[in-house]
């Protein structure tokens, strides 16, 4: 299958710490890649270099066969290319609905098409049909139909953590990358937040990146998973052969497997 996302020999240093160190993997399209690795072993460093908001020191990205490298992040959201933060970055003082309205007004004034105050109902782009149209579409594939009338501020933190990703996909992203979709989520939660999270961003047609520290979640959606220490890729292979890398084993998740399986065996 064909790379949508391509990046090559990244490396990015800030003073005597290296970050990053010759960093090359291709996502392919319509794939779901799961990063793990310890704080401070370059996940973040990499998705960073990916939206922009990092430059690499060398090596160069391509998405869709076009070098993105020094683009600035707006000009990559753009594209296509959008993600979304380990802390929900949400409008508080507005319904759940209204945030997404938000963010698709924003769309079709980036567009030139005036917004919500122009004459007739503009087409969000992308999604060819009404902003009113689309919200609502959208909210009904997150789970969030029954939430739309109440304040973000006062939503239960996995229903922020939904919203705060369909927010991302008034964009209509072609690769959307999600830091920790499950962190501050409820143990009885997470598979079925990740659940909804996945059908809907799919639904969308996204290529999915995420970075994630739970293993039992990477090895569930993941259909490949990316390993990092150190600020390099030590580990690169679907689920089941890169958690039990010995690389991995040692450096990122062998405690958290011996549970898993001590679990599985009282069970």
């Amino acid at each position: 299958m064909a790379a949508i996302l391509d990046a090559q020999g990244l490396s990015k240093s800030f003073g005597a710490v290296t970050a990053a160190e010759g960093v090359s993997a291709a996502i392919e399209r319509d794939s779901v890649v799961g990063l793990i690795g310890t704080n401070g072993a370059g996940k973040t460093t990499f998705i960073n270099m990916i939206t922009g908001y990092l430059k690499p020191d060398s090596g160069n990205i391509r998405y869709e066969g076009r070098d993105i490298t020094l683009l600035p992040p707006r000009d990559i959201a753009r594209l296509g290319i959008c993600r979304s933060f380990q802390i929900p970055q949400l409008y508080g003082s507005l319904s759940v609905r209204e945030n997404l309205l938000m963010a698709l007004g924003i769309m079709l004034h980036n567009a030139g098409r005036g917004g919500f105050l122009s004459f007739g109902r503009p087409s969000v782009p992308g999604h060819d049909a009404p902003a009113e149209e689309v919200a609502d579409r959208i909210l009904g594939r997150f789970g969030l139909s029954d939430y739309s009338d109440r304040n973000a501020q006062i939503l239960p933190g996995g229903v922020r953590k939904l919203l705060d990703i369909a927010l991302t996909m008034a964009a209509k992203p072609r690769v959307l990358l999600l830091d920790e979709p499950t962190s501050g989520v409820s143990a009885e939660e997470k598979f079925g937040i990740m659940e909804l999270i996945m059908q809907a961003v799919k639904a969308e047609g996204a290529t999915v990146i995420f970075v994630e520290h739970d293993m039992e979640v990477v090895s569930r959606f993941a259909q490949r998973v990316i390993a990092f220490y150190d600020g390099r890729i030590i580990a690169d292979a679907p689920p089941e052969g890169a958690l039990r890398d010995p690389e991995v084993q040692r450096y990122v998740v062998g405690g958290e497997l011996r549970r898993i399986d001590a679990e599985e065996r009282r069970a």
